[in-house]
């Protein structure tokens, strides 16, 4: 079996002596390509050279910044099929609904070239001076939004496309002008190397700075809460449990000098249905059952807690539901 490597910006690395497998779901047993646990040194270097690109991504034309993320899109089309088929043999998921996120993340990311083209969301503003103002006179004040700096990112499990490697928390990060260390999701590891790949392979194509994006993997907890931890980390996108995003947010709290945690966390999605509605029980329920198995019970809109009046028709209704 061939052992996956980190990327640390434009450089590869397979340091660590923790591996694990991506397990097929259809028949439990392990796919081809062993994953290893990035180590400290893996994970300080890939937080080093973001530091080092923020620099220059402040600095980077918002049209050269745009273009890379467009690139990132074209570069994810590029995988073709390998993409979806990989992405179904780690998570059993559909064609249809793999088609379907890639469809989304590359959307997502041509919609975040469009408004870092646009410009106006640096906020910009220009006070002029007034030199002969009396008392005294008034400065010259100019004010815009920059990057805040590097950001751990941490992808969801149960969207191994649209909610990971270059999904909605990497574009929003990287149109900023914020490089972005991408913590991968071990349910789906080859298909977050195939897109990886495609990153950084737009990031060479359009200029980027080395370190712009880094993506390390690890099965133990250790991996992700060395990133939060960096000093140097300035910002985290979480997309998962409650419990995970949860000890992750008390990490960045605990720190010297706090950072904001962007998480989406679990969902119980609290449903309270009306006596009018329940005059049609099976309707309703038939409606309600499809919206709670929706995507294997993963989607986040999913409702999780049902109130509904103590009456017949309540009762209808849960028979139905059932």
């Amino acid at each position: 079996m061939e052992t996956k490597v980190q990327y640390l910006g434009y450089t590869t690395s397979a340091l660590g002596s923790d591996s694990f497998t991506a397990i097929n779901p259809y028949d439990g047993q392990a796919i081809d390509g062993f994953f290893v646990d990035a180590t400290s040194e893996e994970i300080n270097q890939a937080v080093d050279l973001a530091e080092k690109a923020v620099k220059i991504c402040r600095k980077t034309a918002n049209e050269s910044r745009a273009a890379f993320l467009e690139a990132i899109a074209s570069e994810i089309e590029g995988l073709g099929d390998d993409l979806i088929n990989t992405g179904i043999l780690e998570t059993a998921l559909p064609q249809a609904r793999l088609q379907g996120e890639r469809g989304r993340t590359c959307g997502q990311l041509r919609f975040f070239a469009s408004i870092v083209k646009e410009g106006s969301w640096v906020d910009a503003r220009i006070d002029t001076a007034i030199p002969d103002r009396a008392p005294i006179p008034k400065p010259d004040i100019r004010q815009m939004s920059i990057s805040l700096g590097p950001v751990a990112v941490f992808g969801a499990s149960n969207f191994p496309l649209a909610f990971s490697v270059a999904g909605g928390d990497t574009a929003s990060a990287l149109a900023a002008g914020c490089p972005v260390i991408f913590k991968a999701h071990p349910a789906h590891p080859n298909t977050s190397d195939l897109v990886a790949r495609a990153i950084i392979k737009a990031a060479q194509k359009t200029g980027m700075a080395d370190g712009v994006f880094s993506m390390v993997h690890g099965r133990a907890n250790r991996v992700g809460e060395e990133l939060v931890r960096n000093s140097a980390v300035k910002a985290v996108g979480f997309t998962g449990s409650f419990r995970g995003g949860k000890a992750l947010f008390d990490l960045a709290n605990q720190r010297e000098e706090p950072i904001p945690v962007y998480a989406e966390m679990g969902s119980t999605n609290p449903v309270f249905i009306l006596p009018g509605a329940l005059k049609d029980a099976q309707g309703l329920a038939t409606g309600m059952a499809g919206s709670i198995s929706l995507g294997v019970g993963q989607f986040c809109t999913n409702p999780g807690l049902l109130f509904i009046p103590k009456n017949e028709d309540g009762k209808a209704f849960i028979n139905a539901i059932t």
